[in-house]
């Protein structure tokens, strides 16, 4: 998709799974199943979905999925596979190697969205994109030192402790628009800080609301994660997010869902948020020439 002078294009950035019940809270699941069926061990299928945003001036990164430094007991738990290759295999596809990458915007440092802008070489963690700009809220950097024992097992230090040591980090303390044309935009229901990507040229908007609303099937109100520390925060700012995109026909790609890459909103005769039309970016891209 190409939006506010920046080319937009989802990557693939690995597989995982996470237990059902935990990425539905309490909504039983009889309900969540009918759209996210679990496996043996209750976790069902996510994937990892980064953007590359290209301008002009910039090679943006948002997000990196998980990246491949864990060890064998980690990739069981969760799954984690690259059945189409690393986030390096992804951008090479569009002729983007680690090198041209000039900044990378993290949403949050959790494993699965910070892993992959970390590789290990010679068994020491180093930053695979050495001439980024690395963004993050302080707020949400600062969370993930406190090893706060609810959410300390989603915060590695590998995974951007080396891109601080190596002066690439940079952090932010409020909203703001990052570049013309692309805002970011906090919630602190799922972590404190979390950054919500929205790129606009006034007319047409994209908006990538990373756990916010992970998949397509999170978009009904009380479909809030277990994992979020303040849920009730992720509630309302949902509800406020999606009523404005339902209003004003943003396309909304989603991170973690593996078979729905992007949607757009409207409201049912009850004044309920549901999806009008979903796919890939590249066909509403299509719908809108």
């Amino acid at each position: 998709m190409r939006l506010a002078g920046y080319e937009v294009v989802p990557i693939h950035s690995g597989d995982f799974k996470l237990d059902g019940g935990a990425m539905f809270g309490v909504v039983p699941k009889p309900l969540w199943e009918k759209s996210c069926p679990a496996d043996a061990r209750n976790r069902i299928d996510m994937t990892c979905r980064a953007l590359l945003i290209k301008s002009s001036k910039h090679t943006i990164l948002v997000d990196a999925g998980s990246g491949d430094k864990d060890d064998a007991k980690f990739r069981d738990i969760f799954s984690i596979e690259f059945p189409k290759g690393s986030v390096t295999d992804q951008l090479a596809l569009h002729g983007v190697k680690p090198d041209d990458v000039t900044d990378v915007i993290y949403t949050h440092l959790h494993f699965d969205h910070a892993g992959g802008t970390t590789v290990l070489r010679d068994g020491v963690a180093v930053p695979l994109f050495p001439k980024a700009r690395h963004y993050v809220q302080s707020a949400q950097y600062h969370h993930g030192l406190t090893r706060n024992p609810r959410d300390r097992a989603s915060y590695i230090d590998a995974n951007y402790e080396p891109v601080r040591e190596a002066g690439l980090l940079e952090f932010l303390d409020a909203d703001t628009e990052l570049f013309p044309g692309l805002h970011l935009h906090t919630t602190s229901g799922h972590t404190p800080a979390l950054q919500m990507i929205r790129i606009t040229d006034g007319a047409k908007t994209l908006f990538f609301p990373s756990d916010l609303v992970p998949m397509a099937a999170h978009v009904p109100s009380p479909y809030i994660m277990s994992y979020d520390l303040f849920p009730l925060t992720t509630l309302n700012d949902k509800n406020r997010w999606l009523e404005r995109a339902a209003i004003e026909n943003w396309v909304i790609v989603l991170e973690h869902d593996p078979r729905i890459e992007a949607m757009t909103l409207s409201k049912d005769d009850r004044g309920r948020i549901i999806i009008a039309k979903s796919g890939d970016l590249s066909e509403f891209s299509q719908r809108e020439q």
